[in-house]
């Protein structure tokens, strides 16, 4: 997505350690008309899916998978990085490793929002190792819902979660792969549309 490119170069800053703030626009403030463009994009990219329930990690894929999710006209489930008094019955649980917070969450959704009848459209705003993303496809396995495919805004092309994820034969959709980062510079791959 080249508009996607353009705004990581004209408002991204990288931090030492490949960290790329996107937080003006992404992921702490959000640019709702931009993120509905990606909205829209992720509808184009796999509206030949019959997804059903869009699914993300508390808590910056939200706002990206809220407005995906009006264009497939599904509910969006999270799961939650901390158990809450509000959580009751049975619950799935993955463990992730978070790349920019360097910890390990146990997440947790209720077995009440996902099922075998489910096909399932995961979104988040970033991919580093996919370590978030495994640990959702291990919740969609243990409801025995169907994964429809992922669809990532910020892919680190140069970190392996990518690779790895497609090569389990996963449909990965990211709208930006950056190839390489420096503190100066950032170079995408080339994508087809």
């Amino acid at each position: 997505m080249k508009a996607l490119e353009e705004k990581i170069l004209k408002d991204g800053q990288v931090r030492p350690g490949h960290i790329l703030k996107v937080d003006s626009f992404l992921n702490h403030q959000m640019d709702i008309g931009f993120i509905n463009e990606i909205g829209k994009e992720f509808k184009r990219l796999f509206a030949d899916k019959p997804i059903n329930k869009i699914l993300t990690v508390e808590a910056s894929g939200i706002g990206i998978a809220c407005i995906t999710a009006q264009y497939f006209n599904a509910p969006v489930v999270f799961a939650k990085k901390a158990q809450s008094l509000n959580l009751d019955g049975s619950l799935y649980t993955a463990k992730v490793q978070s790349y920019t917070h360097n910890r390990v969450y146990d997440v947790i959704l209720s077995k009440k929002f996902l099922g075998p009848d489910d096909h399932v459209l995961i979104i988040d705003d970033f991919l580093a190792n996919g370590c978030a993303v495994t640990g959702l496809l291990e919740i969609i396995e243990a409801a025995g819902a169907t994964l429809e495919g992922v669809g990532i805004v910020i892919e680190k092309g140069f970190q392996n979660g990518g690779k790895d994820l497609r090569a389990q034969g996963v449909d990965l959709k990211s709208l930006a792969i950056i190839r390489s980062m420096t503190d100066t510079t950032i170079e995408f791959e080339e994508q087809d549309d």
